[in-house]
């Protein structure tokens, strides 16, 4: 039997819901709403809730275009096919640095989190250790890929509903009577305490949060029944969403003064060591940890994808291509793992400075797939109307909505570059996008010779 050149659908729709809330629900809300909390104090909430809204409207975007052409490499297949080669091309590299940064992100979190039980720990043996072990799991087939991620997202979906309970319990059943038990969310300094300046600026910081919710359209390669899964999983997981992040946000908000939420651990594991539930802290810890690694097995398995998916299509080298038996691209999962690396080694040499610099220039990656997904609709739609096609997952308010998002995402740049430790990624973003030029150029150049 010669060697498989199609991916194998074996990720069923349990399984692409905790992809899509694995991927979503990790670091940047259990410890990158440390900086965010503190920009906007309780507003936080409007600002995961806005951010959320938004994301939605690009996911229904990306939710038509794959429900019609359920493939692997997703939004970059579509940009090259409807927008144009160099876009394609663009879309797919961006994303895949996204995805690296992203999974740098998370190896540094698993540090630090490991550090709250082993202090003298160094950062950079914990990262390696996650790094190895994960790299395993996804090297064996999709299915167990799928079966991981369903059960670490599970973990911390259940953590995060327990702690929405526990901390509702503490509030109603303390000393205090309504209104005052939640009286944290207005009493310092109210509720925009940083005005709406505040407000905006961690907006931008909170779109790191939802970086990853796009993977449910990587996975329609994969997907058994696309048409029916991929829907369901983009309708169901929003709400999910803004449950988790704006009901955790108003727990943590009237528990603790939103102005005392330092940046020694994760706000979670900080509020509940505090308000004294020393045995919840431990759990959430265990939580917090289990969705850094979650978040780095779903950029490592999307990571390997696009790079199969730009291969394909003759974008990257063609050993990338190159499937195992069971249907997994190999080559491509150690690319992406070997580069990640590179993350242990800034830890080893910078430990605790790391996190916020990946933080704010994956923001802007993810930025620039969310505008790539948006624009591609657009000439996706406008296809589909002169071939006068109906689609079967329409968009809704297309294409007013397109422009919006699109308003928001330049507006998100705007304000990355108030915020002094993201201004830089920002400043970053056309050298990024030369460096993709130039690696298009050099691949017609090949081409043509």
């Amino acid at each position: 039997m010669g060697k498989p050149t199609k991916m194998k659908r074996g990720l069923k729709n349990r399984h692409l819901q905790m992809i899509a809330l694995g991927g979503a629900i990790g670091t940047g809300l259990f410890y990158g709403s440390t900086s965010t909390i503190a920009l906007a104090g309780p507003a936080v909430m409007l600002a995961y809730l806005l951010g959320g809204i938004v994301i939605f409207f690009i996911m229904r975007m990306l939710g038509e275009m794959a429900v019609d052409e359920p493939v692997s490499g997703s939004f970059s297949y579509y940009a090259t096919k409807y927008w144009g080669k160099f876009p394609g091309f663009l879309s797919g590299w961006n994303y895949w640095f996204n995805y690296v940064l992203v999974s740098m992100a998370e190896l540094t979190a698993v540090g630090i989190y490991m550090q709250f039980w082993y202090p003298d720990l160094p950062q950079w043996i914990a990262a390696l250790i996650c790094l190895v072990v994960i790299t395993a799991i996804n090297l064996i087939n999709v299915t167990i890929y799928g079966e991981f991620e369903f059960w670490m997202a599970l973990i911390k979906i259940a953590a995060i509903v327990l702690m929405i309970v526990l901390g509702l319990y503490l509030l109603l059943s303390g000393p205090q009577s309504f209104p005052d038990n939640f009286s944290n969310i207005w009493v310092n300094g109210g509720f925009l305490p940083n005005g709406w300046w505040g407000l905006a600026l961690a907006t931008a910081v909170v779109m790191f949060s939802f970086g990853g919710i796009e993977l449910i359209g990587i996975t329609a390669g994969e997907a058994e029944e696309p048409e029916k899964s991929i829907p369901r999983a983009i309708n169901q997981v929003i709400w999910r969403i803004l449950l988790f992040y704006v009901g955790t946000m108003a727990v943590l908000m009237a528990l603790w003064p939103w102005n005392k939420v330092g940046a020694e651990a994760s706000p979670f594991v900080q509020i509940f060591s505090h308000v004294g539930v020393p045995a919840a802290a431990h759990i959430l810890n265990f939580v917090v940890l289990t969705a850094a690694v979650s978040v780095y097995n779903s950029a490592i398995y999307s990571n390997s994808r696009m790079l199969y998916g730009l291969a394909s299509k003759d974008e990257a080298p063609e050993f990338l291509a190159q499937l195992s038996g069971r249907g997994v691209p190999v080559k491509g999962i150690f690319v992406s793992s070997g580069i990640t690396l590179i993350c242990v080694a800034l830890n080893y040499f910078f430990p605790g400075k790391v996190f916020m610099y990946l933080m704010s220039i994956a923001t802007i990656a993810a930025t620039i797939s969310w505008m790539t997904i948006t624009i591609t609709h657009l000439k996706f739609r406008r296809h589909c109307q002169a071939q006068g096609k109906a689609t079967k997952f329409r968009s809704p308010f297309y294409p007013a909505i397109n422009y919006v998002c699109i308003a928001f995402l330049v507006g998100v740049w705007y304000f990355m570059l108030q915020i002094p430790d993201m201004a830089l990624a920002v400043y970053l973003l056309p050298v990024w996008l030369l460096a993709l030029w130039l690696g298009y150029l050099y691949r017609e150049k090949k081409h043509i010779a």
